[in-house]
């Protein structure tokens, strides 16, 4: 495998409307830097900078809401799949004290009489913010599609057809994560930080540029590696579901947000999670086969569950 000494950054309109030599540069670097690294930084997107102003300026506005005003908006099934989780409830897999935030999930929209209802709660809406539902459905399909879009362009190194992904997270269990690391509280125990290391569940994570440092990834040297980028620019990793299916040949690579040195500082970030439907198959790529499958069969929704139990949100 190519060494590659930092995450690569990508254009991802190189792949939207480039030419074949640029779309194929861009297909080869994506794939080479998830398997390297399971992380990529786009730039050039198509996500318009103002809607992403915009969703900054309404996640702020949630949580600077008071404690009892947010608390009624918390998911009372789902585990926490829609809504409100207060701050210091989740921890990562196997770790032993929570972590530093909190954050507020907004889920996939379908009309009333679709199939996947039965499995997704309904999204929750805070009535003291009236464009919060409008900004956030819009940032919600936004995502979803450079989704679409960064998937796409993975079949082909993958050698699977390129309607795979689209039919994989059709009408998806996908989630959009507000989050906010408030200050760091005296009484907090010492082994907390932000975010423990942790993969994350999902098949990719877009992630919008945080609005402060913090995110750090662990590479194959063993050396946790600071990942930094231009405000505005898309942080995109590889889930364990995405590693599941491909063997492992692409890695959910471990990260974490690790505490800032001024302990009262705010951070807010905006997370997407991009999930299969619940009723898709997580199944070994044949490309990826080498002497055998690691994993056995099973769907995605079934997956997530047992990963939620994992994390305490179940």
């Amino acid at each position: 495998m190519k060494r590659l000494e930092r995450v690569p950054e990508l254009r991802l309109r190189d792949f939207i409307e480039g030419d074949t030599q640029l779309r194929n540069a861009f297909i080869e670097d994506l794939y080479q830097g998830l398997k390297y690294f399971g992380f990529i930084i786009l730039k050039d997107h198509p996500i318009p900078l103002e809607l992403l102003n915009k969703a900054y300026e309404q996640s702020e506005a949630l949580f600077k809401l008071r404690e009892y005003q947010k608390l009624q908006y918390t998911c009372k099934e789902g585990g926490g799949q829609r809504g409100y989780t207060p701050f210091g409830r989740e921890h990562a897999k196997d770790a032993e004290v929570m972590d530093l935030k909190e954050f507020w999930h907004v889920g996939q929209e379908l009309r009333e009489d679709h199939e996947f209802n039965k499995f997704y709660p309904k999204n929750i809406w805070p009535g003291e913010l009236p464009e919060f539902k409008e900004t956030f459905l819009k940032m919600y399909r936004e995502l979803e599609q450079a989704g679409k879009i960064i998937l796409h362009a993975l079949t082909f190194s993958l050698g699977v057809p390129e309607n795979y992904f689209s039919n994989m997270v059709q009408d998806g269990n996908s989630i959009l994560r507000l989050l906010h690391y408030p200050p760091i509280p005296d009484s907090a125990d010492p082994r907390c930080i932000r975010a423990a290391a942790h993969e994350d569940i999902n098949l990719i994570t877009i992630l919008v540029s945080a609005s402060a440092n913090g995110l750090e990834l662990l590479d194959r040297d063993g050396k946790w590696l600071p990942i930094e980028t231009d405000p505005n620019n898309l942080i995109v990793d590889a889930g364990d579901m995405l590693s599941r299916i491909t063997n492992e040949v692409i890695p959910a690579t471990t990260h974490r947000v690790v505490n800032p040195d001024d302990k009262n500082t705010h951070r807010y970030s905006m997370p997407f999670f991009m999930h299969p439907h619940p009723e898709a198959i997580l199944s070994c790529i044949e490309s990826c086969k080498g002497e055998g499958a690691k994993y056995k069969d099973i769907t995605s929704h079934d997956f997530l569950m047992e990963r939620l139990r994992e994390i305490g949100l179940m």
